[in-house]
């Protein structure tokens, strides 16, 4: 058998699997975290703009744009929905894969159970499945796909498709080939946020998209390619190396990775959140005047470089990829850093520029040796006076070994959705998605009414 065919199965599988109440619990919260990014991110572009672009398929269909409530077609509803939810970076990630596992498959997963009517039980589910093939294929390709594709573009092509073929009651050949369809169309490079450009928001709405593109098309008989995983030219030899399939899926009946996802405590890039962490522990920790800091010396891994080491943000985009600003935030705040702290005024603040300008950013061999399991950071913060602080993050805020909690995700989410969709409405979702497994259908979310 294929290895997307052996993907499939388990997929297919899923719909009425006995799946244990810690990975359903771990599925609701991924709901809860999807909505707390995807809502305030609708407002901002270019998913704002997106809709713009796409007016022919606004106003129609089963599915709704969030927060503004509008109809859309299926395909549009998961595309703008799922650019929205990667926006402000403040979306979820499976650690291990290098991947941003929520925004393609859940953005895909809820348009498509509009579509079919489905139960909140269906949702969260299709939900599982989706996480489970993604992050397996994520996990098996990286980190090696992650030196030029971004696997939230790729990989979430799989994840969508999966998710989307549960909903659809496909069978395990036509989820195969839908698989199979996905693979071929799967893409989204780095280059796209080494910018300050709209692009990578827009890969895992494009990956939502094509799941659930690639599985309409085999619930209608398009065939795909069944080897497009492990064939000679197909992903794993042209996007990754030395992949072990056999590994990969062998893993799916005994990893549930779902239970292992990051929350993120900081909207920003993934990559500086151990920073931020260490930086908030020596700043709450010490008596630290930010005005008296003579050098902030940072150590963490290659990619934290690579991405991060930006001493000169112009846009409030860049900033979310500055090592620099984001140490000068955690220095200035103390604490989690929010959506508020990447307004463009931030940027020029005389302080803000003063603490961006005394951070050195280096790699650090052993964060490096410890990626990608591990993401940590090591801080030296000397004062004028010569005095030194020092703290080691071993690992960030949110990552599995040191989870937000129920209650800080719903502080989180509160923080994020009540500005959009005010607290009454903000609320009664929340409690919906904290027992989803008892929503009759998606319908009685309410989704249309989440925009003050």
């Amino acid at each position: 058998m294929s290895v997307v065919g052996k993907y499939a199965e388990f997929a297919v599988s899923c719909r009425t699997k006995d799946h244990s109440k810690d990975v359903f619990h771990h599925a609701k919260r991924a709901l809860i975290d999807w909505f707390a990014c995807t809502l305030p991110g609708g407002l901002e572009e270019p998913a704002v703009l997106m809709t713009r672009a796409l007016d022919e398929d606004i106003g129609r269909g089963k599915s709704t744009l969030l927060p503004r409530g509008e109809p859309a077609t299926t395909r549009t509803a998961a595309l703008i929905n799922g650019t929205a939810s990667h926006i402000i970076e403040f979306d979820d990630i499976y650690r291990d894969g290098l991947f941003h596992p929520g925004a393609p498959i859940i953005s895909a997963a809820l348009a498509v159970a509009e579509m079919t009517n489905s139960s909140g039980v269906d949702l969260l589910r299709a939900v599982i499945a989706g996480y489970e093939v993604a992050n397996s294929i994520a996990e098996a390709v990286n980190p090696h796909h992650y030196e030029w594709w971004h696997t939230t573009a790729t990989v979430g092509f799989f994840g969508a498709s999966a998710s989307a073929a549960v909903l659809m009651g496909l069978d395990s050949e036509k989820t195969s080939h839908a698989l199979a369809t996905a693979g071929t169309m799967a893409a989204g490079l780095q280059q796209a946020f080494r910018a300050d450009a709209m692009s990578k928001p827009i890969h895992s709405g494009r990956a939502a998209e094509g799941g659930v593109l690639s599985a309409l098309l085999a619930q209608n008989g398009v065939t795909g390619a069944f080897d497009i995983l492990e064939g000679e030219r197909g992903f794993g030899n042209a996007m990754s190396a030395n992949v072990d399939w056999t590994e990969s899926v062998d893993m799916l009946e005994n990893n549930r990775s779902i239970t292992r996802i990051t929350q993120k405590n900081h909207a920003a890039c993934g990559h500086v959140h151990a920073i931020i962490d260490a930086l908030n522990h020596i700043r709450n920790t010490n008596e630290i005047n930010s005005t008296k800091i003579k050098k902030i010396k940072i150590g963490s891994y290659q990619k934290t470089y690579e991405i991060c080491h930006n001493p000169n943000p112009k846009t409030p985009y860049e900033a979310k990829f500055s090592a620099e600003y984001c140490a000068a935030m955690a220095i200035i705040k103390g604490r989690a850093l929010r959506s508020d702290d990447f307004l463009k005024e931030n940027l020029q603040a005389p302080l803000v520029r003063n603490l961006m300008d005394i951070v050195d950013l280096k790699v650090d061999e052993g964060c490096q040796n410890a990626f990608p399991k591990v993401r940590s950071a090591k801080i030296e913060l000397v004062t004028l006076d010569d005095e030194v602080f020092a703290h080691f993050a071993p690992t960030r805020k949110g990552d599995p070994d040191n989870p937000l909690s129920d209650s800080e995700l719903s502080s989180k989410y509160t923080d994020l959705v009540e500005p959009v969709a005010g607290k009454p409405a903000g609320q009664a979702l929340l409690s919906a998605l904290w027992s989803a497994e008892n929503v009759k259908s998606v319908k009685d979310l309410d989704l249309e009414n989440l925009s003050r």
